[in-house]
């Protein structure tokens, strides 16, 4: 197999990767549960979630795609924090909107958080560009956390 044919391979892998916890994440819509609750006024509107997520999926795939094509297994770590991270964004969901349980869905966000960030530092080390792809990720993650709170909080 040519060079540019394993390197497109490896794209559309770490696309399917990012993009299936976003499937698993439209197992649990927001629904009912989440209409009744009681929002801040700075809650975006639904329609603003799913052209976002798109974006950061995106993002994050071709971040992790690129350390893999530059490294290969000398980066494990920065590609083992890359696959944690998507597994702790794919579980958000389940339970935030499936077990409708936003307590425990912020501690599991800031867990993700974390990774994030950890996540980016292991790739700027080796690739800025992929370590920068990340950084809109972290951001919505971090606003997305302030409102998981938020939440959280008018609802107890």
């Amino acid at each position: 197999m040519q060079p540019r044919t394993q390197s497109f391979i490896a794209f559309l892998v770490f696309l399917g990767l990012s993009f299936s916890a976003a499937t698993f994440g439209a197992f649990f819509p927001p629904g009912e549960w989440y209409a009744a609750l009681d929002k801040p006024s700075w809650n975006p509107p639904n329609w603003l979630f799913g052209p976002v997520w798109t974006v950061l999926y995106l993002m994050i795939a071709g971040a992790g795609w690129r350390i893999q094509q530059k490294f290969g297994f000398k980066a494990k770590s920065a590609l083992l924090f890359w696959a944690a991270q998507m597994v702790l964004n794919a579980m958000w969901s389940w339970l935030f909107f499936g077990l409708q349980r936003p307590g425990l869905a912020f501690a599991e966000i800031v867990l993700l958080w974390l990774s994030i960030a950890t996540t980016i530092v292991l790739f700027w080390r080796r690739d800025r560009a992929a370590g920068l792809l990340m950084v809109p990720y972290l951001l919505w993650v971090s606003f997305a956390s302030l409102l998981n709170f938020t939440l959280w909080q008018l609802n107890a």
